[in-house]
């Protein structure tokens, strides 16, 4: 006679999420897995603000005014909380497909395209809606198992859908996305800012130190200085050329993704349709619209089944029950097309059929005490031998 034991340990949902991206604190911060460049933008933004605060700003605070280092030290905090947040955040990923949604759409495809040989991967799967007079096609991504929505598109880099993908960006390590994309152009905004404001000081100190030392003695005895004009020159370009090819985008309310694929202009000669044909209106669309949610549920608990032999030493079994509290059940909220606010309203039934039959339940059950986040609930099943 022997026994088998289960034992069902409650985890959080980011633990077991697919794609290539870290968390930390419990889930609550989000990045890619290449993280080296990132740290080199800590290091140069922190490198190069330390020195100026430690070597321009007692000098011009005295000879000139004691603003500089005060505005100076405002425009380094924004550029950090802009740069944390656009770097530890979800940028816009989308939930795989359950199994069962997988394998039904799977099933459709192979039955859509049965000539195919096997071993060949069928022709993409489409679907047509219809945005501002404007068919735009919704592909299927074979990795998520989900029809993209308008907009979205698969980083191979993080290996995920994100909503209205921008692109990805070394330089945060992340992505940019639906959630964070404002935060990022504010990072390269006010980084572009910073530099000026550090490059145009740092010649104004080396000016008034030459009037009384010269030129060539005032380079000797301020090397910092001259290490900040060197990284701040070769950085001004790329970062100011950088926010203004996003503020030349947020005004068409269009993407990088879409600017390099010429979704929207070149040969194709399509209208877009996401564009308000107003700057001041695509401006406040993409920079003061609203903030929308995380649909990962990163944080929410789970249930983990693991089984184990285990003698039996003749106690009483405990039955497993098949069917868990509702309380203890955790359903990821994915579909095989998941809508945002492009999907047009008569797409939107078709596309939550799916999960709207799963939402309904035979009968309703009271639902249970909360569960803690450590509990682990054992079950012993005992095997019949005859």
């Amino acid at each position: 006679m022997s026994a088998v034991m289960i034992t069902r340990k409650i985890t959080r949902k980011w633990e077991k999420l697919p794609g290539k991206n870290t968390f930390c604190c419990d889930g609550r911060v989000m990045m890619a897995r290449q993280k080296g460049v990132f740290y080199l933008t800590l290091f140069l933004i922190v490198g190069t603000c330390s020195l100026f605060f430690a070597f321009e700003c007692p000098y011009l605070a005295v000879h000139l005014s004691p603003a500089i280092p005060v505005f100076a030290v405002l425009l380094f905090v924004f550029v950090m909380a802009m740069l944390l947040r656009t770097s530890f955040s979800d940028p816009g990923v989308l939930p795989r497909a359950l199994p069962e949604e997988a394998n039904f759409i799977e099933m459709e495809i192979e039955a859509a395209n049965g000539n195919v040989l096997a071993g060949q991967r069928p022709p993409p799967r489409i679907k047509n809606v219809q945005i501002n007079n404007q068919i735009v096609k919704l592909k299927y991504c074979y990795t998520c198992k989900i029809f993209r929505p308008p907009r979205a598109s698969h980083c191979s880099i993080c290996d995920n859908c994100v909503d209205r993908f921008d692109h990805h960006c070394p330089w945060v390590g992340n992505c940019v996305g639906k959630r964070n994309y404002r935060y990022f152009y504010l990072f390269t905004l006010s980084l572009s800012l910073l530099t000026i404001y550090i490059f145009a000081f740092d010649i104004v100190h080396v000016v008034l130190r030459s009037v009384d030392s010269g030129f060539v003695n005032t380079l000797k005895e301020t090397p910092g200085t001259v290490l900040e004009v060197l990284v701040c020159f070769f950085t001004l370009w790329s970062v100011v050329g950088l926010t203004g090819f996003h503020t030349y985008l947020i005004s068409l309310n269009q993407t990088t993704n879409e600017d390099i694929k010429g979704s929207w202009s070149g040969k194709n000669r399509v209208q877009n349709p996401y564009s308000h044909k107003n700057i001041i209106k695509n401006c406040c669309e993409v920079l003061c619209g609203p903030t929308y949610p995380s649909v990962l549920d990163r944080r929410g608990l789970m249930l983990e089944d693991s089984c184990s032999s285990a003698p039996s030493n003749g106690a009483t079994t405990v039955p497993v029950n098949k069917s868990s509290n509702p309380a203890t059940q955790t359903t990821k909220s994915s579909a095989p097309l998941i809508p945002n606010e492009h999907t047009p309203d008569e797409a939107k039934p078709s596309i939550c059929s799916g999960t709207q039959k799963s939402s309904s339940s035979p009968k309703e059950e009271k639902p249970s005490s909360p569960i803690s986040p450590n509990a682990v609930a054992p079950a012993v099943i005992k095997e019949s031998t005859h």
